[in-house]
C-alpha cells in the first residue's frame, strides 16, 4: 500500500518575504511531506517586487529551510482553490498575527469550504517575535529610510535598500 503525500499550500503576496513568513514556512514544512509556496501575482495589491523578484526572495529563505517537507515555489494567478486543487493540496496553511487576521481568515475559510469542502484551512499561530510583521509596514518604513534588520532576512533587507535607493 502506497502512503499518500500530505501536500499544504502556503499562499501570499510575499511583497517582500518577512521573518513571519519564514517562520510559518518552516512550521509548515514539518507537517507536510510537500509544501507548496503559492506566490500570488495580485497585480492588484500594486507589489513593490515584481513576480520574479518575489519568487526570487521566497526561493532564496526557503533554500536554507532543511528540515522537513520538500518545498516547491510556484506562482499563479488563478482563484485560491483552483489553485490548491491542481497542486494536490489537502490543506491550506495560513498564519494568524492578531484579531484582524482571524476575522479576514475566518470569512475566507467559509467561502472556500463552499468551494471545496476536501480542502482543510490550518492556521499557525505567528511566533511572538513576529506578531507586529506586515509586509506592508515593512515596505513603509524602509521607504522612510528606518531599519527593517528586525523584520525582515538579511537578502531581502538588502533588496528593499536598493528598491528605495538607501544606503
Amino acid at each position: 500500500m502506497t502512503k499518500k503525500v500530505r501536500v499544504g499550500l502556503y499562499p501570499g503576496t510575499f511583497d517582500p518575504v518577512t521573518n513571519g513568513h519564514v517562520d510559518i514556512i518552516a512550521r509548515a514544512a514539518t507537517l507536510v511531506d510537500r509544501l507548496v509556496i503559492g506566490v500570488a501575482i495580485n497585480q492588484d495589491k500594486g507589489p513593490l517586487f515584481s513576480l520574479d523578484e518575489r519568487v526570487a526572495m521566497v526561493q532564496e529563505q526557503c533554500a536554507k529551510i532543511k528540515d522537513g517537507a520538500e518545498i516547491i515555489i510556484q506562482p499563479f494567478d488563478t482563484l485560491l482553490m483552483s489553485f490548491a486543487e491542481s497542486v494536490g493540496a489537502q490543506i491550506i496553511v495560513r498564519g494568524l498575527r492578531a484579531v484582524a487576521d482571524f476575522e479576514y481568515e475566518f470569512a475566507m475559510v467559509g467561502m472556500n469550504q463552499k468551494l471545496n469542502p476536501a480542502i482543510e484551512t490550518v492556521f499557525l499561530m505567528a511566533d511572538p517575535t513576529h506578531q507586529a510583521i506586515a509586509s506592508r509596514l515593512v515596505k513603509e518604513i524602509a521607504r522612510l529610510q528606518g531599519s527593517v534588520a528586525h523584520f525582515v532576512p538579511k537578502e531581502v533587507e538588502g533588496r528593499l535598500k536598493a528598491k528605495f535607493e538607501v544606503s
